[in-house]
């Protein structure tokens, strides 16, 4: 297929406003690359650019200063969830993936029977590679996909033209989808970065969207000897001191540095968005919240919670955007955003079709434009998990019951299904959630669960039911 003409009306599209502007120079030949690299569990504090004193994190930092750095950033409490809001631009009560599974946790102790949850996309969701491969993209997938794993819920089956799924729970002696015979040696997050580099050196003549989701840094821990060895060495710091996690992000980070370094040979760098992401909070935090976890391998402080859990330990996540030209080196974002934010933004950016399909998300390229100025045209983001997820080590405790949340500005309101309870934060004042505002702003708490309750009815969110 030809796609000439369609590229140069997509490159006109996409870059109208920013040329007006003056934000890029010279007219690019065609649209922009996209990079999108997905981490699995990595928390806000876990970057060295985003505060830790103990990971190295050297090729997330330099994309750091030349891009833009987002505080506010959010996901879904869970990782499955958060792809399929990523993949479709849609809230959970849309697409129906609210969690990893339906019931996690002693049956005795709920209160409530959670609703049906999907644990694959369904086929009449239109999803982001299918809108950039019809505006010219190649597309391409490797790693973690979590949202179907047989026949026509493969990622090869709904719009990447390239795709190897990795299918087992393990950083060593993986299986991938379609199988690729490996030795028992070779590390996750080398291989999928190995296909990565190879998607790009065969599609470096025309646009392209990779899509790099890693399995790390989620368990089991397993990491590269070299790097376990070289942080067993290192003093470590009060929240993170794991050498194990350490050398697994590394590793990650060692796949962002791979992927600049292509790009930059290759000379496609400042004609490539680059995305760093995480799909939920880190593994942490759940000690203070009174139950324990021994497996934990990092903390979130001075966020509250940790994955699991909708205060901030459990959904702010780090988010980088690098785009030459366009996003200010070295710049900082404050507002909020999500994840169904990414599916409108790279629709803009390729200058694609909308679905037809209602998108729940709002593009981000007015902040990427702005050095990260401004406000979102949104009344508030919202969270939905009417299920329940156990806390480890302690007997009839939950990391989270059914449950929701609204961040409207600078407050942030949950409502506990079971029983009504809310809780209120200014987060602004106190990131930390330590002090319950619902007692004392009543018609800012009932405000807010009319939004959310409004939000829910409108979404078709799937709402779990007493028991008897």
């Amino acid at each position: 297929m030809n796609h000439e003409p369609l590229l140069r009306r997509t490159f006109l599209k996409s870059f109208g406003a920013a040329l007006s502007l003056g934000a890029v120079g010279a007219a690019s030949p065609r649209p922009p690359n996209v990079v999108f690299i997905l981490g699995d569990d990595v928390g806000w504090t876990d970057l060295a650019c985003y505060g830790s004193g103990y990971h190295e994190t050297p090729n997330l930092d330099r994309l750091c200063r030349q891009g833009m750095k987002f505080t506010d950033a959010h996901a879904t409490a869970q990782c499955a969830p958060t792809r399929a809001c990523l993949m479709t631009g849609r809230d959970v009560g849309r697409h129906g993936i609210w969690a990893v599974e339906r019931l996690r946790g002693p049956e005795e102790f709920r209160k409530m029977v959670p609703p049906p949850n999907n644990t694959e996309l369904p086929l009449n969701e239109t999803i982001i590679p299918q809108v950039l491969r019809s505006a010219g993209y190649a597309t391409g997938m490797f790693g973690k996909w979590h949202l179907g794993e047989e026949g026509d819920y493969l990622p090869s089956r709904r719009g990447f033209d390239e795709a190897i799924v990795t299918v087992q729970g393990r950083h060593f002696g993986f299986d991938t989808k379609p199988h690729v015979d490996l030795s028992p040696e070779k590390y996750l997050a080398d291989f999928i970065t190995d296909r990565a580099l190879s998607f790009i050196d065969t599609h470096k003549s025309a646009p392209f969207f990779l899509y790099l989701p890693h399995f790390a840094v989620h368990i089991p821990l397993q990491a590269k000897e070299a790097g376990i060895e070289k942080f067993k060495n290192k003093l470590p710091t009060e929240r993170h001191r794991n050498p194990v996690y350490a050398a697994m992000l590394e590793s990650v980070d060692e796949s962002v540095g791979r992927i600049m370094k292509k790009l930059d040979d290759l000379k496609l760098a400042e004609n490539t968005v680059f995305i760093f992401y995480s799909d939920n909070g880190g593994v942490g935090g759940y000690l203070r919240e009174g139950f324990n976890y021994a497996g934990s391998p990092t903390d979130n402080y001075p966020l509250r919670g940790g994955k699991g859990m909708l205060y901030e330990g459990g959904i702010r996540v780090p988010m980088i955007v690098r785009w030459p030209g366009v996003v200010k080196p070295n710049s900082l974002c404050r507002e909020p955003v999500t994840c169904t934010d990414f599916f409108p933004t790279l629709m803009d950016i390729a200058g694609a079709k909308a679905p037809k399909n209602t998108l729940d998300g709002v593009s981000l390229t007015p902040l990427l434009r702005s050095s990260g100025q401004g406000a979102l045209k949104r009344e508030a983001i919202y969270w939905h998990y009417p299920s329940y997820l156990q806390a480890e080590g302690k007997k009839g405790a939950w990391r989270i019951e059914p449950s929701g949340a609204i961040r409207a500005g600078k407050y942030k309101l949950i409502e506990r299904l079971e029983d009504g309870r809310l809780e209120l934060y200014d987060l602004e004042a106190d990131l930390g959630e330590s002090q319950n505002l619902a007692a004392q702003m009543p018609e800012k708490a009932q405000e807010l669960r009319r939004k959310l309750a409004e939000w829910r009815r409108t979404t078709n969110a799937p709402m779990p039911l007493a028991k008897n």
